[in-house]
Order: C-alpha cells, then sequence, then structure tokens
C-alpha cells in the first residue's frame, strides 16, 4: 500500500496579537498524539507557549479529556522548555469545563494537587516548571478533530474568558493526519485499543509506516476511526520536533476481556535529543 505523506495544516491564517505583537497562547495538553502535534502547530505559527495546561482526570471517565497518562504532558512541557499547569478533576461533566476555565483564568493550586498525582515511578524533570496562577493569553490551542461536544465547550469557555480557540486539527483528513505525524518525526505508541479489529499486539506499539499501514486495512474492515477520534484508541508521544529532549517510558499490557491498555512502569527525561 502507498502512503501518502500529510502536511502541517492549520485551517486558520496566522492571527497576530494586539498590537502586531507575537501571539501568546496556552496549548491544552493531553500528552496524546492530537495535542502534541497542535503544540507544534503553535510554534510553527511563532506563537509563544505560555503553559501546557492538563486537566488530570481521578475518575474513571471524562466527556471532555482523556483520562490515562496523562501526566506525560508535565514531561512534554520540560521537554519544550514552558510552564505546566496540571489540574486535577474527578471527571464530573458538569464540573470539568469551569475547572478548566478558573486554572486559566484565575489559578489553580497545582503544586498541592501534584502530590497527588504524580507517580512515585515516575521521575520528576529538575527543570519542570509548575504554574499556579492564571494565565494572560490571546487564545487557547486544541487539538479537538471533530467532537463538536468538545469544541462548542471549549468555544464557549474562550468567549467567558475573552480568548480566542483555536483547533488546528479540526476535520483533517485522518490519513494525512496520521501519516504527518510520521513524516515529522513524532514518536506516537498507542496505549490503549478498545475496538473490535485492535488486539493486545497494539499495547505499546509505535506508530511507523508498518503499523500505520496494518491500521489502515484494520479500520477498514472493522470500519472503525483511522485516527482514533471514536475513542478506538488513545496514545502518548515521547519525542516530537519542539522537544528539546526525548521522554523513556517502559510500561506493561493490561488486556481485559475486548479492551486493554499500556500501563507505564516508569518514565522519566532523556540527558540529550
Amino acid at each position: 500500500m502507498n502512503i501518502g505523506r500529510g502536511k502541517p495544516r492549520s485551517g486558520w491564517d496566522y492571527v497576530p496579537g494586539p498590537n502586531g505583537r507575537v501571539v501568546k497562547v496556552g496549548i491544552l495538553a493531553s500528552g496524546g498524539k492530537d495535542s502534541t502535534y497542535s503544540a507544534w502547530w503553535a510554534k510553527m505559527q511563532g506563537w509563544e507557549i505560555e503553559a501546557m495546561v492538563t486537566v488530570i482526570v481521578r475518575g474513571g471517565d471524562s466527556l471532555m479529556f482523556q483520562v490515562q497518562n496523562t501526566v506525560i504532558a508535565g514531561f512534554q512541557s520540560s521537554a519544550m522548555g514552558v510552564p505546566w499547569i496540571p489540574i486535577a478533576s474527578d471527571g464530573r461533566e458538569e464540573e470539568e469545563i469551569f475547572e478548566l476555565e478558573r486554572a486559566i483564568g484565575v489559578g489553580h493550586e497545582s503544586n498541592r494537587d501534584l502530590e497527588n498525582i504524580w507517580p512515585e515511578e515516575f521521575r520528576r524533570p529538575e527543570n519542570l516548571e509548575i504554574l499556579e496562577g492564571g494565565l494572560q493569553i490571546d487564545g487557547l490551542v486544541v487539538g479537538a478533530l471533530r467532537s463538536d461536544y468538545q469544541k462548542t465547550k471549549i468555544e464557549m469557555m474562550c468567549e467567558r474568558l475573552g480568548i480566542r480557540s483555536f483547533c488546528p486539527l479540526w476535520h483533517n483528513d485522518p490519513m494525512g493526519h496520521m501519516s504527518s505525524l510520521i513524516e515529522h518525526g513524532f514518536e506516537v505508541i498507542f496505549t490503549s485499543v478498545s475496538s473490535e479489529g485492535l488486539d493486545s499486539s497494539w499495547l505499546g506499539r509505535t506508530l511507523d509506516d508498518e503499523s500505520l499501514v496494518e491500521l489502515v486495512e484494520l479500520s477498514r474492515e472493522y470500519r472503525f476511526n483511522l485516527d482514533g477520534e471514536g475513542g478506538e484508541f488513545e496514545t502518548i508521544v515521547t519525542g516530537a520536533p519542539h522537544f528539546e529532549r526525548r521522554i523513556l517510558c517502559d510500561g506493561f499490557p493490561l488486556w481485559e476481556g475486548n479492551r486493554g491498555t499500556w500501563n507505564i512502569s516508569r518514565c522519566a527525561l532523556s540527558d540529550n535529543r
């Protein structure tokens, strides 16, 4: 199968900041492929990333945010050299968007919550900067693909905060997006699968030319979303063109019935890129 290479597309024209200054943004970061790609997109615009903002769901599920392995976003923040705002949430539908809004607008007691959400096996980067105060930004960059629910909630929140919402991957071609990740050097690891056709062999597997060919064939046979937009799989990113250092992870698969997860047992930043 001949896989065409995708190109980074924004869906937005360049937007200058007030009085022509550089745009300042926050990144809604889950640690997965879509938010990490969107952070790179923001860097490619020449924008200043003020912080990576991560909602860490301590409950079992969330309609808005990725649940598994989101602490990896702290390592990504450190690898990028930008501050991190972790927000501990119970994942309650009626509250989680307002928890995010408060953190961006007026601040959040991140350090207190970090002690409860940072795994002991994860080596905390020495240069990791945790922010508690609100952000002075022009917009929030989000890795939403096609979820109208998520996009609408974020846009309404940004309107209340008086900032813009940027969704550079919105309705991007799935094949173009997945191949672009490979082409531009993103190291993507599959950390959960929950779709017919995806078995335990995908847990801990890396996205590359070979795995993408197989994923395309399976998505056609079993009729699932190639980019995982329907929750068919989740990912983390351990290396990217805008990272100064790679993230080193060890993990183990856990299979339950017709779905499974790759649980990270150890995590640290590399000494160099």
